[in-house]
Order: structure tokens, then C-alpha cells, then sequence
């Protein structure tokens, strides 16, 4: 797993394998986190990583969001519950030397709370999948109020999800078992 692009571009991050089915560790593959940047960057929607407060949600080794600070992101939140996925997190920062624009939180991506800070541009969405994750994350970033106004969300699940009421759908491809969909929150 390494950078695609940006001023990192070709840092190599912390090794997981083909994942880590304990920890419920799936990483993204390069072949996929490349697609997803060319669609962000490329799709229509300006430059949406640039100066972007980026959340990452079920974040695992947190390579979506290394890769947004990589193309020019000011700032990530990093989102997980697993102890293994914090441990890869930290270590990938470190590699990246991003400490300063970077933060790790330990919380269950379903049940957010209320946010008491900036508002977030930008949302990776990468939950296991089939499990109805990604709906219930979405809602409790709607309810806890973390979204800018029609912020974009990329979403990594196993089949087309719904976009839930509120959500715009802008795109959806397919990349081997991967469904990625872009969607714009309510406004």
C-alpha cells in the first residue's frame, strides 16, 4: 500500500497484508483509492481535496485520508473503534509526518455525538460491508451536525447503496467487488 499521488506520492504505508479479518481490516486498494481521486478530481466537482477538512469513517489503516492530505487536504479526522486499525493510523501518520494536520479518534462511526468543532468539506465512507454501516454513520454525521453544507461523501460498500433521504447521488461505479458513490449532502 504506498501514496498515489501528491506531494507524498509513492510513500510507502505501514504493511497489513490482504488485511487483517480479526480487526476487520480491508484496506482500499491502490487500484481503487487512484480511481476515487481521478473521479473527485476529474468528475466535474472543482478541486473538492484541496484545503478540504476531510472525515474519514471506518478509516482502518487510513490511507483515503493520507492519500487527501498527500493532494493538498488542510486537515483529516480519522474515525475507528478498532484498537489494530488505531495502531496502523498512528504508525502511517508518523510515516507521513502529518501529526500536525491529523487526528485519531476512537469512536464508533454509527453514534458520532455532537460536533464542537469545523464543520467537515469532505467524508470517506468505507464500512464493512452489507452491514447497513454507512447509512447509520451518515445519519449520526447529519444529526451531530459535522457536514458543511452540500459537503461530498465518497462511499466504498460491496453493493449500490441508497443515498439517504436528504443525499444527492452524483456518481456510482464499480470496481471489481467495490461500489463507489459519490454523494452530496442536503445543502
Amino acid at each position: 500500500m504506498r501514496i498515489i499521488g501528491g506531494k507524498s506520492r509513492g510513500l510507502h504505508l505501514a504493511p497489513v497484508g490482504a488485511g487483517d479479518a480479526e480487526a476487520h481490516l480491508r484496506p482500499t486498494s491502490d487500484r481503487v483509492r487512484e480511481a476515487i481521486f481521478n473521479l473527485l478530481l476529474n468528475g466535474g466537482y472543482g478541486n473538492p481535496v484541496q484545503d478540504a477538512r476531510v472525515l474519514d469513517l471506518f478509516a482502518g489503516t487510513g490511507a483515503l485520508g493520507l492519500e487527501a492530505l498527500s493532494r493538498g487536504a488542510a486537515h483529516v479526522a480519522f474515525v475507528d473503534d478498532g484498537t489494530a486499525a488505531r495502531a496502523l493510523l498512528r504508525r502511517n501518520i508518523e510515516l507521513m509526518r502529518a501529526m500536525g494536520v491529523t487526528d485519531v479518534w476512537r469512536r464508533d462511526a454509527t453514534r458520532m455525538g455532537p460536533n464542537r468543532g469545523p464543520l467537515f468539506d469532505l467524508v470517506f465512507l468505507d464500512p464493512p460491508y452489507a452491514k447497513g454501516l454507512g447509512e447509520l454513520a451518515l445519519a449520526s454525521c447529519i444529526e451531530g451536525g459535522w457536514l458543511s453544507p452540500a459537503a461530498l461523501v465518497i462511499w466504498e460498500e460491496g453493493a449500490a447503496p441508497l443515498p439517504p433521504a436528504g443525499f444527492s447521488l452524483l456518481d456510482q461505479r464499480k470496481y471489481g467487488d467495490t461500489v463507489v458513490t459519490i454523494l452530496k449532502a442536503p445543502e
